[in-house]
This record gives C-alpha cells, sequence and structure tokens, in this order.
C-alpha cells in the first residue's frame, strides 16, 4: 500500500497531460531527454521541470551517459496507485450497496 506521501506524488505526476505523454513515450522503451522532449511545443527547460516532478514520483528513472540523459518508464508507482484505488473502490462500493440496502428497508418499513 502506498503511502499518503507516494500516493499524492504519483497522482499530482498523473495530473498534468504533457506529463502524462511523456510516460506514454516512455512506456514503449528508454530514451533520451531530448528525443523526449522534441514533440512538445515548449522550451527543453519546460519539459525537464515535467521530467522532474515524474522522477520525484518515482515514475521516471534517469540514467547518464556521458552528456547523454536517458530516461525509462518505472511502473510500480502506477501499480501501487491503481492498487490503492481498487481497494478504495471496493471498500466504498460495500458501504453504498449497505446504505442502499438500508434505504430500501426502511422504505418499505414505512409503507
Amino acid at each position: 500500500m502506498p503511502t499518503p506521501q507516494t500516493l499524492d506524488r504519483t497522482l499530482t505526476a498523473l495530473a498534468d497531460p504533457t506529463r502524462r505523454a511523456i510516460l506514454q513515450r516512455l512506456s514503449s522503451g528508454e530514451a533520451r531527454v531530448t528525443d523526449v522532449a522534441q514533440p512538445f511545443n515548449m522550451s527543453l527547460n519546460a519539459v525537464s521541470k515535467h521530467i522532474l516532478v515524474l522522477e520525484r514520483a518515482k515514475l521516471v528513472k534517469r540514467r547518464k551517459v556521458g552528456r547523454d540523459h536517458y530516461l525509462s518508464y518505472r511502473p510500480e508507482p502506477l501499480d501501487a496507485a491503481a492498487k490503492w484505488i481498487a481497494e478504495t473502490r471496493t471498500f466504498w462500493a460495500s458501504r453504498l450497496d449497505a446504505l442502499e440496502q438500508l434505504l430500501r428497508d426502511e422504505d418499505a418499513a414505512n409503507r
């Protein structure tokens, strides 16, 4: 189960369409930062800030070879967030089902 801070970082990283596009690109394999930045209509510095958010969330890992920086996708934080979402959904679905039954029983008793 992710910590609240880890979950916050993951969800914050996923909240931006540019960062999601970067993850989508990296899901097909490792790439240089400059190649990842190329399709975006923004400065390399702006893309680097998005990459930093992804690195803090541990969704991206950086590897340096000489002057080149390579990025790779790390799915573990996303997997942990998906597990948390599924468990939370299960918890609330059962609670809401119980509430619905209680309201139906109360409605039937008042007829």
